[in-house]
């Protein structure tokens, strides 16, 4: 029979025990690497540069996909200059309402929007005004009839303020739909609207919560808002 070494078996190295000089090694690489582990990213960041960003960051919008960004606001600022060729267009911060807006329901129904309720949009891209209402399914597609829309601009001559790509027209009727207020928000705002209703509408006309989502909504466009500024001779056309 061949005899066993001592401490060990047979024939072999006796086993390493975890508290040996090379057991230990191992274990303290092992923590290093668990230490110098990056930490996990804990809330938004910058989707150009990504750097930490608040709740209240400010948005660019893709120009060709109308798709929305949240960015710092160093990359913010880089895409301020509205003359500029490029794909990206901050977002202003900009509300205003028009105390002496004309829009009848018979207008209202020339511009063949199926609800009260629409935001309008000058696109550089496509070169025309486009028009979405809030539903259940979110944004949807209205098509605008160019020379109606055209009309209600030749009425209100304050319209043409509206910056392209970047604000929208609010339209919004009231209970009779006889009568129809306007005001002028940054394209993200219009968005967050869609998507809140989207979570809260529940049968045919979106249920008592989208309608106090709405309500409320636009009591605070109203307290943000300021009128806008008068339109001199000359200014347009």
């Amino acid at each position: 029979m061949t005899a066993l070494r001592s401490g060990g078996a047979r024939g072999g190295r006796p086993p390493r025990d975890q508290h040996s000089p090379g057991g230990s090694s191992a274990l303290t690489g092992l923590r290093r690497i668990i230490s110098e582990r990056p930490a996990p990213v804990v809330g938004e960041r910058c989707e150009m540069c990504a750097e930490p960003i608040t709740d209240d960051h400010p948005h660019v919008v893709n120009l060709e996909s109308r798709a929305l960004m949240c960015t710092c606001r160093g990359c913010y600022l880089l895409f301020t200059a509205e003359d500029a060729q490029l794909r990206y267009r901050a977002v202003p911060d900009r509300y205003l309402s028009f105390p002496d807006f004309t829009l009848d329901a018979r207008q209202y129904d020339e511009l063949e929007i199926p609800v009260g309720l629409a935001f309008l949009f000058n696109s550089s891209v496509l070169n025309r005004t486009v028009a979405f209402y809030p539903g259940p399914a979110g944004a949807t597609e209205s098509e605008l009839p160019l020379e109606a829309w055209t009309r209600v601009v030749e009425a209100n001559p304050q319209l043409s303020v509206l910056r392209a790509d970047v604000e929208a027209l609010l339209l919004r009727g009231t209970d009779r739909g006889s009568e129809f207020s306007c005001h002028l928000v940054p394209i993200d705002a219009c968005y967050a609207l869609v998507g809140q209703l989207r979570r809260l509408w529940r049968g045919f006309d979106g249920g008592t919560e989208a309608h106090q989502a709405m309500d409320d909504f636009f009591a605070e466009i109203a307290a943000r808002s300021r009128p806008a500024p008068p339109i001199i001779e000359g200014d347009v056309g």
